[in-house]
C-alpha cells in the first residue's frame, strides 16, 4: 500500500524570526496533526531513554563496589530506583510506541487524522506533566519509602496522570483503527503494525485502569490511616507489577508488529503466512490477563500432583502464551527472508535484533517465574525489564528508520543505522545479561549497597554499566542521524511506502 503525503520540511515562515518562533511553538502545543503529536511523544521518549540509561550507568558504578562507592545517599536509593523503574516502562517503552502508532496508523488505514485528535493531544500533555510530577516528587523525597508525605501523594498522582495520558492516546489509536479505516479495508486486511497497534492499545485500555484503581486505594490509605496498604512503604508492593512483567509484555506488542511489517518489505514479497503472523501478535497481547490480575503466576512444585498441574497450566497461560506469540513472529519473519530475495536494511536489522532481545527477556521471565529457581527479589528481574525495554527501543528505532520517508520525507543512511544497531545489540546484552548471572548469585534488586556474594561481583556490574553507556551512544547516534537526514538528506518521492 502507498500513500501520497505532504512532507514536513519546506514550511512557510512567518514575518520576523521572533513571531515565527512563537507561532511555531503555539502550533506544536495546540496541534491536532497526528504526525506532530506522534513526534512529541517520540522526542520526549528518546530524551527519557538517555536520562534513564544515565541512571543505569550510575547504579552500575555504585554496585561495582557496594561497600565503598558513595555515589548515592543510602536513603535516596529507593526513590532513585523508583524513578529508574518508572522511567524504563512509563517514560520510554509505553509512550514511544504510542507516539509511533499515532504518527503511522492513520497513514496505513487511509485516514487523514487520528480519531479524537484532541484526546490524543491531551494524552501527550497528561503523560508529560504526570512524568514531571513523578520526577519532582522523587527528587523531593517522595515516592515509595519517601519521607515527605505531600510528595508521596504527588508521586501517586503523577503516576496516575501519566497512565491516564497513555490511556487517552491508546483510546485514539484503537478508535481510529476500528472506525476510521478507508472504505473496503477490513480488520483482517490491516497491515501487521496497525494490527499490533490495535491489539496493544486494547490490552493497554484493559490493564491501565486496574493500575489507576490500585493507585486510588493506595492514595486514600496513605492520606488517611496508612494501615491497609502500608503507607509509603507499601507502594512498591502494590504497584510493582505495573513496572515489571507482565505489564511490560503489553507495551512490546507493537515492537513485534514492527518486525512483522518490515520483514516482508525487506524480502520483497507479501507476507506468506499473514493469518499466522496476526495470530502471533494477538497471542502476545494475552499478557493483559496477567496485567489485569496483577500476577505473573509462579510454577510451584509443592503440593499434590493436581496442584502441580494447576500451577503449570496457569503459568503456561499467563507466561507461555506470550512467549509463543513472540516465537511465531520471529520465525515467520525469518521465513519471509528465506522465500524472498532480501536486501538487508537498517530497519530490518534493528527490528530483528530488537525482537531477539525481547524474546530473551520473555524467555527469562519463564525462568524467573519457576519458584524453584529462587530468583524473586534479585536483579534477574531488572535484567528482564532491560531486555524488553532496550529491545523495544531497538524496534522503535527500526520503525522510525522504516517510516522516515513518510514522516519526514527523508531516508536515513542504512549503513550507519546497521552500525548503530550492532552497538545497540551489544549494549542491550551487556546491560541485561550480567544481571541474569548476578541474579543466580542472589544479588538483591532495588539496592546498590549492603550486599555481597561469591564470584566476580565487580565484573558483572562493570559489564552492565558499559552496556548502559553503549545504549546511550546508540540513542544519541540515531537521533543525530535522523536530524542530519532531515536537515541535509535528499528528499524522497512524494509517493512513499506506508
Amino acid at each position: 500500500m502507498t500513500i501520497i503525503d505532504n512532507h514536513v520540511g519546506a514550511a512557510s515562515h512567518a514575518q520576523g524570526n521572533g513571531s515565527a518562533f512563537v507561532v511555531s511553538v503555539g502550533q506544536w502545543i495546540t496541534s491536532t496533526d497526528h504526525k506532530k503529536i506522534g513526534r512529541l511523544f517520540i522526542g520526549a521518549s528518546l530524551l527519557s531513554a538517555v536520562l534513564v540509561a544515565v541512571l543505569g550507568v550510575l547504579f552500575g558504578l555504585e554496585r561495582v563496589s557496594p561497600a565503598h562507592m558513595q555515589i548515592f545517599h543510602g536513603d535516596a536509593t529507593p526513590q532513585l530506583f523508583s524513578l529508574y523503574q518508572f522511567g524504563l516502562v512509563f517514560a520510554v517503552l509505553a509512550p514511544l510506541f504510542v507516539g509511533i502508532a499515532i504518527a503511522v496508523v492513520p497513514l496505513q488505514i487511509g485516514s487523514r487524522t487520528i480519531a479524537f485528535p484532541r484526546v490524543a493531544q491531551f494524552g501527550f500533555w497528561a503523560w508529560l506533566f504526570g512524568s514531571l510530577m513523578v520526577d519532582i516528587s522523587l527528587i523531593g523525597n517522595g515516592g515509595p519509602g519517601g519521607g515527605a508525605t505531600d510528595l508521596v501523594d504527588l508521586y501517586l498522582l503523577g503516576v496516575a496522570l501519566a497512565a491516564v495520558g497513555i490511556l487517552a492516546a491508546s483510546l485514539s489509536i484503537a478508535t481510529s483503527i476500528l472506525t476510521s479505516r478507508s472504505s473496503g479495508l477490513t480488520l483482517d486486511q490491516l497491515s501487521a503494525f496497525s494490527w499490533s497497534a490495535l491489539t496493544g492499545s486494547i490490552a493497554t485500555l484493559l490493564s491501565l485502569p486496574v493500575m489507576i484503581g490500585t493507585i486510588v486505594y493506595v492514595y486514600v490509605d496513605h492520606t488517611n490511616a496508612k494501615l491497609l496498604f502500608g503507607g509509603n512503604k507499601g507502594i512498591s508492593t502494590y504497584l510493582g507489577w505495573s513496572l515489571s512483567q507482565p505489564m511490560t509484555f503489553v507495551f512490546v506488542v507493537m515492537a513485534l508488529g514492527v518486525l512483522a511489517e518490515v520483514a516482508p518489505v525487506t524480502a520483497k514479497i507479501k507476507q506468506p503466512m499473514r493469518p499466522v503472523v496476526l495470530t502471533g501478535i494477538a497471542l502476545i497481547s494475552t499478557a493483559v490477563l496477567g496485567a489485569a490480575t496483577q500476577s505473573a503466576h509462579l510454577i510451584d512444585w509443592a503440593g499434590t500432583n493436581g496442584d502441580k498441574v494447576k500451577s503449570i497450566l496457569l503459568h503456561s497461560i499467563f507466561n507461555g502464551v506470550p512467549l509463543l506469540g513472540v516465537l511465531i513472529v520471529v520465525l515467520t519473519s525469518l521465513l519471509c527472508l528465506k522465500m524472498g530475495t532480501p536486501r538487508v536494511t537498517g530497519a530490518f536489522v534493528l527490528a530483528f535484533l530488537g525482537a531477539i532481545m525481547i524474546l530473551v527477556g520473555v524467555a527469562g521471565n519463564m525462568i524467573y517465574t519457576v519458584k524453584a529457581t529462587s530468583l524473586e527479589g534479585t536483579v534477574f528481574s531488572e535484567g528482564i525489564v532491560l531486555y524488553l525495554v532496550y529491545g523495544g527501543l531497538l524496534s522503535a528505532l527500526a520503525a522510525l528508520t522504516h517510516w522516515a520517508p513518510a514522516l519526514w520525507g527523508r531516508v536515513i543512511n542504512d549503513t550507519k543505522v546497521i552500525g548503530l544497531a550492532l552497538i545497540g545489540l551489544l549494549g542491550t546484552v551487556l546491560a541485561a545479561f550480567p544481571l541474569y548471572i548476578a541474579g543466580f548469585s542472589k544479588q538483591p534488586a532495588d539496592t546498590v549497597v549492603g550486599f555481597d556474594y561469591k564470584g566476580p561481583m565487580a565484573l558483572w556490574n562493570i559489564l552492565s554499566t558499559l552496556g548502559h553507556g553503549l545504549f546511550i551512544i546508540t540513542v544519541i547516534g540515531f537521533v543525530a542521524l535522523l536530524v542530519d537526514a532531515i536537515r541535509q538528506g535528499t528528499p524522497v518521492s512524494q509517493e512513499v511506502p506506508a
